[in-house]
């Protein structure tokens, strides 16, 4: 069984880290990681299902100060943030951590949102990135620990834990406040994989509710009412429920040691990171001749997550959320296009014959490690209908810390994100050197 230490080193993560204890590469890469999730949250503005959401969450209240992404409302603290966390992950663009198997920034991101407008005082930015950080080191580590395959939304569940620290970290916790809000989280903690398995728009809903569910878990800490002391080690507490295997070991020494968001990785393409290694195998193929006319089948072999999250047939009748998790479509769309893009999940797009051909000859196959977490490698065979065989093998992930975005192509995707230039340099012009400005609210203003 873990270590109670944990919870307590977590905790004290929370409470005593200050604003001058951040390091540089952990502010610029919490900078660029609001950067991109604010974009994209933005583009989910238009996503399928959004308006229906929005239309049932201002039945919960309509008074309120804190902004909608992409939008003219403005909603109550926890309104906004379940509708901007969804709208952050509905288009399985925004940033992961690999190892951790979890989408960590988001449920932070969304919660410290609409807390700052919420505030009647200005928040600097260094503090608003400090508690990004904390938020995700929570997250991360957490997710960190697992030692078995999915069985919970991770995304969902750490997230819940992530939100409510880094709003304890904005609004100065100490360690029982801390412990409190955790506690709090565990109370709503939630998330299944069975919304991924089915390939449904409930996924980055349950991210929404851990977002809102982590603002008031925070809420609540502050009332002083008892609550569970052993949130996250305990016999019933987050790792023994959501969690088949876990284990501390070689976590407590690494924690903020380096901080986790610089290990973040920044998607290129809006579909699961299960698919991303094999739409780069595909891409190279192109180059070595494989096209839409030519190829006879294909063969990814990667690790058991990869299988896990995205070997599904595509089918006319998927809605994009199944879509952006089934690889052969995504490679068909690669393949035929080059890269894979938002507009690639639009009904129309989905009914593509020329793409839906393409994506019967494509197949995923498991290459047994022991790693339940592992990515990669992940090998892309094909054969040609002349009887070739060529294939391509990917270590690291495009977008991840040992084979990053350019600058440029980070760039093109805000740009892409807002569909305009003037708005998408707007927002760079906003988010670079956020940490040195007064007021993060102020600064954001008209960007979003």
């Amino acid at each position: 069984m873990p270590s109670d230490d944990l919870q307590d080193a977590l905790a004290r993560v929370v409470s005593d880290t200050s604003s001058g204890d951040m390091p540089e590469q952990a502010i610029e890469a919490a900078e660029n990681i609001l950067l991109d999730t604010l974009a994209i949250g933005i583009a989910g503005a238009r996503s399928p299902y959004r308006d229906a959401l929005l239309s049932v969450i201002r039945t919960w209240g309509i008074e309120g100060r804190c902004r909608v992404l992409g939008d003219e409302a403005h909603l109550p603290a926890p309104s906004a943030t379940f509708i901007n966390a969804f709208q952050m992950h509905c288009l399985e663009f925004d940033a992961v951590h690999e190892a951790a198997v979890a989408h960590v920034a988001t449920a932070p991101i969304a919660a410290l949102l609409a807390e700052i407008d919420a505030r009647n005082e200005a928040v600097c930015g260094k503090r608003f990135l400090t508690a990004l950080i904390v938020g995700v080191e929570v997250a991360a580590t957490l997710g960190l620990a697992a030692d078995a395959p999915l069985t919970f939304f991770r995304p969902a569940t750490t997230g819940v834990f992530g939100a409510a620290a880094a709003i304890g970290c904005l609004r100065g916790f100490n360690l029982d406040r801390t412990h409190k809000a955790f506690a709090y989280a565990l109370a709503s903690a939630a998330g299944t994989m069975q919304a991924h398995e089915e390939g449904m728009p409930t996924l980055p809903i349950q991210l929404a509710n851990a977002a809102r569910a982590g603002l008031i878990a925070a809420d609540l800490a502050e009332t002083g009412i008892p609550t569970a002391q052993q949130a996250i080690t305990g016999k019933f507490g987050y790792l023994a429920l959501f969690e088949s295997k876990a284990s501390t070991t070689g976590l407590l020494e690494h924690i903020a040691a380096p901080w986790r968001i610089t290990e973040m990785a920044i998607k290129p393409y809006p579909s699961g990171r299960a698919t991303h290694g094999g739409i780069e195998a595909v891409r190279e193929l192109r180059t070595r001749g494989v096209t839409p006319e030519n190829i006879d089948s294909a063969t990814l072999i990667a690790p058991p997550l990869i299988n896990q999250l995205v070997n599904r047939p595509a089918h006319e009748s998927m809605n994009a959320n199944y879509a952006r998790l089934c690889f052969p479509y995504v490679a068909a769309c690669a393949l035929r296009d080059d890269r894979v893009q938002i507009k690639h999940f639009a009904p129309h797009a989905m009914r593509d014959a020329e793409i839906l051909s393409i994506a019967e000859k494509i197949d995923v196959r498991t290459h047994e490690i022991d790693d339940p977490s592992a990515f990669t490698p992940q090998r892309l065979v094909a054969r040609t209908r002349e009887g070739a065989e060529c294939d391509a093998t990917i270590e690291h992930l495009l977008g991840a810390p040992a084979h990053p975005l350019t600058r440029s192509s980070h760039r093109n995707k805000i740009e892409n994100c807002l569909e305009s230039a003037e708005r998408s340099d707007a927002l760079i012009s906003a988010c670079d050197g956020l940490a040195h400005c007064q007021d993060v609210g102020a600064r954001l203003k008209g960007k979003l």
